[in-house]
């Protein structure tokens, strides 16, 4: 398997799992699959419909992250599932 191949099954993985333990519950591959697209061309994924708990998110991303070396391509995962089209963020005070 290709680096490029590993890291894209790694990141949905990552928001199959993000989204399974989301608040309501979803199934990422459904949601990429019934995304609408826009005037661009994108998937437009309701992530926003979705929220889970910080400490619970950055369990699961460092989990897949961890699978990476070295430690840059390790924060590049990170910031593209933070960046990307993962669940909204429940923050604890």
């Amino acid at each position: 398997m290709k680096k490029a191949d590993k890291e894209e099954k790694l990141i949905r993985d990552c928001y199959r799992e993000l989204f399974a333990n989301s608040e309501p519950s979803a199934d990422f591959d459904a949601l990429m699959e019934n995304a609408t697209i826009n005037n661009r061309g994108e998937k437009e994924i309701p992530f926003m419909d979705h929220e889970i708990e910080d400490v619970l998110l950055y369990k699961i991303i460092d989990k897949y992250a961890k699978q990476l070396k070295p430690k840059w391509e390790r924060r590049r995962f990170k910031n593209s599932i933070l960046l990307g089209c993962s669940p909204k963020t429940k923050y604890h005070e």
